[in-house]
């Protein structure tokens, strides 16, 4: 089998080249370990506790006990399904702030500056809610990819809101516009009531076009020859077979297992390859390392009415809740419940957000498990730039063995200082006037938890991943050394080779990263065509006394 270009990964980045690619005339395969996003566990919003935690749809890594964390096992889910992460995750969409793009820049990704990006957001983006806040000028309408807004029905929801305010901070209209901080509605890629994944935005209209096809199999490693690679080794139905690329070879497996694969294929750090027994063809120290993710932890509130989605927690209501969504794409189910959001700075001198929140008007966790104490509310809180960073490395040449994953959570004193900061911060929020009439008791971290010492020791065993992994491809200048990829996204060391999702951020952006993964897929389509959007030169909102001023 050849193509012009194969792409390894069916997922938020891969299905945008895909479409982008074929769209343009070329040829495309599309190689994938998972399978069909069909059903109702994925295209039900309000079911997004489901897909991540089955083994059908995720790959099911867990890192190495974490030190900093009592040596816990931390989850780490990865879409392995048609979509991949963006037909499993929680349908946030989060551009990230226009200052975390001019960062990338001046570390050496010449030309991802906010200028440049911003014409690709608005190229993805078909927003909906035009009418409903914010200015339509920062947003694109013709996309494919649907971003749409909650019915934020729910007192709570505009409760958060509304005591965010009464707190001193800023609301926006849309965070993902001119101004992303503030307290106001949330973004998320649903459609008509199902999940719009990257699947159905991109990679379906890719194969309408006749020009695209997706093979079923394990990527093995990348077939490189005298310094270019040609190809790539799939284990298919228990044999290795070889798919050949006539142009390009693009990796966008994930930030776990696209490092994973270049280091399978003798790409990264020689030590490491050698000690595996893989033959070292391109020195790249940087390939694995830089690992980043969100963390965040729940504070948690009882409710004095019942007017929480804890009401369909029990077989009767969730039962209701599955019909209306079958029969009319309505009701509860029609909503991922991230219907309210913030993005605040954390003290003076911080210029632009490092806090964000979601709020969900019901005291659950990821894993689908509801408070004991019945009904509730929460607001999910975490630092967005931590200085931490860890590491994807191989356990073993066999592409059938996942790799060793450390985040190296909480490694610096500032990621517990930042914590603390986020949950007083919180508590404050929901000690406003706006919660008065449903704020019953702390159910966690629990109001007697006041002191450092015991916020830390809440922390260390409650804080949980936001699922936000990234930057293990860094990209960067050709002449860095830590860098595995330029700002073209070639990997350096290797022609006819890219890498093209999260794992090519030089740092985490603010927020979610399913829309600045796939932002990097149309725009890494566009260096591999030779084409450009040109950039528009906007200044987003920054606060003018930041440097004095926490709100």
């Amino acid at each position: 089998m050849r193509a012009d270009y194969v792409i390894v990964g069916a997922g938020s980045a891969g299905c945008a080249l895909a479409f982008r690619l074929a769209e343009a005339g070329r040829s495309v395969i599309v190689v994938e370990y998972g399978g069909s996003d069909a059903g109702p566990f994925i295209q039900m919003p309000g079911a997004l506790s489901y897909p991540m935690n089955m083994s059908w749809y995720d790959w099911g890594f867990q890192t190495e006990p974490e030190p900093y964390l009592g040596g816990r096992r931390m989850a780490c889910p990865r879409g392995k399904v048609i979509g991949g992460s963006s037909s499993i995750n929680g349908m946030v969409y989060v551009r990230g702030h226009a200052e975390d793009f001019n960062h990338w820049a001046d570390v050496g990704a010449t030309g991802w500056a906010y200028a440049d990006v911003l014409p690709y957001f608005r190229r993805l983006e078909n927003w909906h809610a035009a009418g409903h806040g914010g200015d339509p000028a920062w947003r694109g309408t013709e996309g494919p990819l649907h971003v749409t807004r909650g019915s934020r029905e729910n007192p709570l929801v505009r409760a958060f809101v509304e005591a965010g305010q009464q707190a001193g901070y800023q609301t926006t209209a849309d965070y993902n516009g001119e101004k992303q901080e503030g307290f106001g509605p949330m973004d998320q890629t649903i459609h008509r009531g199902e999940r719009w994944s990257a699947a159905r935005a991109y990679l379906r209209p890719a194969m309408a076009t006749g020009r695209c096809t997706v093979v079923r199999g394990l990527a093995g490693k990348v077939l490189i020859d005298e310094g270019r690679a040609h190809g790539v080794e799939v284990l298919r139905h228990g044999k290795s077979e070889r798919i050949w690329a006539e142009r390009e070879v693009i990796l966008a497996a994930s930030s776990i297992n696209s490092p994973k694969l270049l280091m399978l294929s003798g790409i990264g750090p020689g030590a490491h390859l050698s000690a595996q027994g893989i033959e070292t063809l391109a020195n790249r120290p940087g390939v694995g390392m830089n690992l980043q993710d969100h963390l965040e932890v729940y504070v948690q509130m009882a409710a004095r009415l019942p007017i929480t989605l804890y009401r369909y927690w029990n077989p009767v209501g969730k039962a209701w809740a599955g019909l209306q969504w079958l029969l009319a794409r309505r009701g509860p189910g029609a909503s991922n419940q991230f219907e309210s959001a913030a993005f605040i700075r954390s003290r003076p001198g911080v210029r632009y957000p490092d806090i964000q929140y979601h709020f969900l008007p019901i005291a659950v966790r990821y894993d689908g498990r509801a408070a004991a104490e019945g009904h509730g509310f929460q607001a999910h809180v975490g630092p967005m730039r931590s200085p931490s960073r860890g590491s994807v490395t191989l356990r073993s040449s066999d592409p059938r063995d996942p790799p060793h994953i450390r985040f190296n959570y909480m490694s610096h004193a500032k990621d517990w200082e930042d914590f603390r900061t986020c949950i007083r911060l919180t508590r404050e929020i929901f000690a406003q006037a706006a919660f008065q009439p449903h704020a019953a008791q702390e159910i966690q971290p629990g109001a007697e938890m006041q002191s450092d010492a015991d916020l830390d020791a809440f922390i260390r065993e409650h804080v949980e991943s936001a699922y936000h992994p990234c930057g293990t491809c860094r990209m960067g200048a050709r002449n860095d050394p830590q860098a595995v990829v330029d700002p073209e996204a070639r990997v350096i060391g290797v022609e006819g080779l890219r890498v093209a999702d999260s794992s090519i951020f030089p740092r985490i952006t603010n927020g979610n990263i399913n829309a600045p993964s796939i932002l990097v897929g149309e725009k890494v389509a566009d260096h591999i065509l030779g084409t450009r959007l040109p950039p528009e030169n906007v200044e987003p909102w920054l606060p003018a006394d930041w440097q004095t001023a926490q709100r």
